[in-house]
């Protein structure tokens, strides 16, 4: 996405892994990201990120991860399972209750790809890939922003606001934990120019004040 490469202005390096779940590498590739072998998503992920830190282009505390939608998942569930690995976590509008997600308006249609809780295999491959379900009472967690469309038709928004809440509840690393509801949004799709550069200009400067980017951080007041 041409907006990300904002982040290489600021002296970032934006990394674009192709996690399997995706269509880059081929149909078997796209299948080894589904059901019971979704893990492999958010494991290519992690994978993706630890190679960055071992090779020096970065370190753990200046790693931030985004992903929409589905990739509310890949976010997720990477978060809860390396919380040690990432700086900042960006899951927007995204899949964060997935055992739950066919009981929403949009449910039924990703069942093919997510699975269904009606089937006991399946069922197990959704309670993996629901990061809620992952998240653990006193662990310190990455700075989060969360965000949710209050009229998306696709992931509604009681996914992320539930995920939010309970992160902050679990969360002891002092980082914030951000849920942030447009109101007169929902899933991205058609938004304005100005919406789009709204949206963008928020994950950026999140991502960039948590990762300690000079010209991003608060001003320092003196206290008489």
């Amino acid at each position: 996405m041409p907006t990300f490469l904002l982040w290489t202005q600021q002296g970032g390096i934006l990394a674009c892994p192709h996690v399997r779940g995706g269509g880059e590498l081929g149909e078997a590739w796209h299948k080894a990201g589904q059901k019971t072998t979704k893990p492999n998503t958010w494991k290519d992920l992690i994978a993706c990120a630890d190679y960055l830190v071992k090779n020096q282009y970065t370190s753990p505390g200046k790693v931030a991860i985004n992903g929409g939608s589905a990739g509310g998942i890949l976010i997720g569930r990477a978060m809860t399972e390396r919380p040690d690995l990432f700086a900042v976590a960006i899951p927007e509008v995204g899949i964060l209750n997935a055992v739950r997600m066919e009981n929403s308006p949009n449910g039924p249609a990703n069942t093919p790809e997510f699975g269904t809780m009606q089937k006991e295999e399946e069922a197990k491959g959704l309670l993996e890939m629901d990061a809620y379900q992952h998240l653990t009472p006193g662990t310190k967690y990455p700075a989060t922003l969360v965000t949710a469309g209050f009229n998306d038709p696709r992931v509604i928004a009681w996914q992320p606001a539930k995920f939010a809440a309970r992160l902050q509840a679990s969360n002891t690393s002092g980082k914030p934990i951000l849920f942030f509801t447009d109101y007169d949004a929902g899933h991205g799709i058609g938004d304005s120019r100005r919406k789009q550069f709204e949206s963008i200009a928020d994950l950026l400067a999140f991502g960039l004040w948590q990762t300690g980017a000079p010209g991003f951080q608060p001003l320092t007041t003196a206290v008489k």
